[in-house]
């Protein structure tokens, strides 16, 4: 494939961090590193499979090995479908539920308000209707004036409009007293989540959740539509082996057409794109080009989603709008379109959810720039954590300023909206190593919080304004002392090397394989070195193309996406860098992907850094 030649070597855990390329201080500020791999394993895939080394090294950086890489280049639910029983309380919850579905009780879904809630709710609304329930209520809390969880009062409205089973849906691990208020009152309630567990568990019905203490390692990085999907997976055998279907004449319901709503709440949950979520995210991409699911097709529509879905489209396209509601108009929005089978109302729900979504992007535009402006005002400078408290900020984008802060500062971020009652709703988002649930639940049982929880990658919290600055001191040594145990650094990790005659599209497809990308499986970048850069300009608003080569031999087109944006320490940005670069040789890193504008069956790079040749430590 043309791929640059390198000496092979293995950066493990137990030597030193190695720069690659000699680039320890790139032009944002980031140490390049090579991804830890086996050298003789990534040779050995490469020649089993037939790929270009490049590949093989892919593969083995990502723990591939000879015995697994079928399945990993191929996954399917077949091989990565567990048995539902290996859950504790998934039996006993599948009996609840299969036994109201036969004897025609009322059921209830309470689910969380964003993507991953609104995909679970769906998900077993749509499979209990399917298979025979007659009355399926579903509550999905306002952010604004229930807060996320389930509550006493909402439970409680369930119950007495008639449910005598309800199901909380990426929620309610950690509600004690609301789930054991309505469990009083004699509602059989059972929890699907897969948030972080505490030793205590809710006194409830069943607990079905992959992150319980007592559960065996294995699937606590289920998403928990994945957990749902997995639940009714054992609903549809408990009814089978009951004879329902048969007794009432009626199809089973055909689960594998409800994968695309797991592929989203997978994908959109940034939960690991690896094992069996990978296996729920390639088949379900599979069934959403099918365009079967009419609500999915409204929104790829709005979304202007013109080509074969990939996990980037469900992430950025699709869930923000499905998120929208919840965020900054009705909550219930999305759930309700998910579930819907008509054409007209998935039209009108999804133009309402994109309306709603443009938006959540004005104001959260305005509360980056101010949470921006009050981190640059700060005597502090950024520490260990990303800490950013506002008045009146909207609640319903705190969480995707987190997301943008942390990314802008490479620390994990916290965001906080106080009110007018003297509290302050938070959401944080982290990096890898780092695990913000735990944190979180560890200042609640500090007595901190009013309340909160979450997972590794992303949490959310209440806490009362007199204590904001002892959680805050709390959050910074807890996650300072895990970024030094992480060894953290600002750094950039690459595959490997390539010339830009390497980079063809040949390579993309064998590439594409190795998808979906996401959380636990990045996407492959690449550095080019010593390359020059032809026609450097500004197109749209922030972003900078160009064209990669020599003097000699093939070019390869890319572009900087916000090469533009004010660095947040200051010192140039990458867009003037690249502008200004023309004649010079450069480090470039970037990821591959297929250009197939006008028909053209091309290859682009992605620029996500580039460094100077002449202040590397090539040796």
């Amino acid at each position: 494939m043309g791929a640059f030649e390198q000496a092979d070597h293995n950066v493990g855990p137990d030597k030193p961090e190695k720069s690659f390329l000699g680039v320890e201080n790139s032009i944002l500020g980031k140490q390049w590193r090579e991804r830890p791999l086996s050298p003789r394993l990534a040779q050995a895939l490469a020649q089993t499979f037939g790929m270009p080394e490049i590949i093989g090294r892919v593969l083995a950086g990502r723990n591939v090995s000879l015995e697994t890489a079928e399945a990993f280049l191929s996954p399917t639910l077949k091989d990565a479908l567990p048995n539902p029983s290996h859950f504790k309380d998934m039996d006993k919850a599948a009996g609840r539920l299969a036994k109201a579905v036969m004897e025609k009780e009322t059921l209830a879904i309470f689910g969380d308000y964003d993507v991953d809630g609104a995909t679970s709710t769906a998900l077993l609304q749509r499979f209990l209707i399917a298979a025979g329930a007659t009355d399926v209520l579903t509550h999905i809390p306002d952010r604004m004036t229930e807060g996320y969880g389930p509550n006493a009062p909402a439970l409680l409205s369930l119950y007495h409009k008639g449910a005598a089973v309800a199901v909380t849906v990426d929620c309610g691990i950690t509600a004690f007293e609301p789930l054991e208020m309505a469990t009083e009152q004699g509602l059989d309630i059972i929890v699907v989540d897969h948030h972080t567990a505490e030793p205590r568990l809710p006194k409830v019905y069943a607990v079905v959740n992959p992150n319980r203490l007592d559960e065996p390692p294995g699937y606590g990085h289920l998403a928990a539509v994945g957990v749902a999907f997995l639940l009714a997976v054992a609903v549809n055998r408990c009814l089978r082996q009951e004879g329902w279907y048969e007794a009432q004449n009626r199809l089973e319901p055909n689960l594998l057409k409800e994968l695309d709503l797991v592929a989203l709440g997978t994908v959109c949950d940034v939960v690991p794109l690896t094992g069996l979520n990978r296996a729920y995210v390639t088949q379900g991409l599979k069934v959403m080009a099918k365009r079967q699911n009419l609500s999915l097709v409204a929104l790829g529509d709005v979304a202007h989603l013109e080509s074969r879905p990939e996990a980037y489209h469900l992430g950025f396209l699709l869930g923000p709008r499905v998120n929208a509601g919840g965020r900054v108009g009705e909550s219930g929005l999305g759930a309700r379109l998910l579930n819907s089978d008509s054409p007209q109302e998935c039209r009108a729900l999804a133009a309402q959810l994109d309306s709603f979504n443009q938006e959540r992007q004005d104001i959260e535009r305005t509360v980056l720039e101010q949470a921006t402006e009050q981190l640059k005002a700060s005597e502090e400078g950024p520490g260990a954590l990303i800490f950013a408290v506002g008045d009146a900020w909207h609640p319903g984008v705190i969480g995707i300023v987190a997301g943008r802060l942390k990314d802008h500062y490479d620390r994990p971020a916290f965001v906080l909206a106080l009110d007018e009652a003297g509290l302050a709703k938070g959401s944080g988002r982290s990096v890898p190593g780092v695990d913000l649930g735990a944190a979180v639940i560890a200042a609640r049982q500090e007595g901190l919080l009013v309340n909160g929880g979450g997972h590794a990658m992303a949490a959310g919290l209440t806490v009362e304004r007199d204590k904001i600055h002892l959680l805050k001191a709390f959050l910074t040594e807890r996650l300072g002392q895990a970024l030094l145990e992480t060894g953290f650094t600002a750094h950039v990790t690459l595959d490997g090397a390539l010339k830009p005659s390497g980079a063809d599209r040949a390579l993309v497809e064998y590439l594409e394989r190795v998808g979906p990308f996401g959380s636990g499986n990045p996407k492959p970048r690449f550095a080019f070195p010593n390359v020059q850069l032809f026609d450097a300009r500004v197109v749209g608003e922030r972003h900078v193309s160009c064209w990669l080569g020599t003097n000699q031999g093939r070019r390869l087109k890319a572009i900087a996406f916000r090469a533009l944006d004010e660095r947040p320490h200051g010192g140039p940005n990458l867009g003037d860098v690249m502008l200004s670069g023309a004649g010079k040789l450069w480090h470039v890193v970037g990821s591959l992907k297929p250009d197939d504008w006008n028909g053209r069956q091309d290859v682009q790079l992605i620029i996500d850094d580039i460094a100077d040749p002449a202040f590397c430590n090539a040796g």
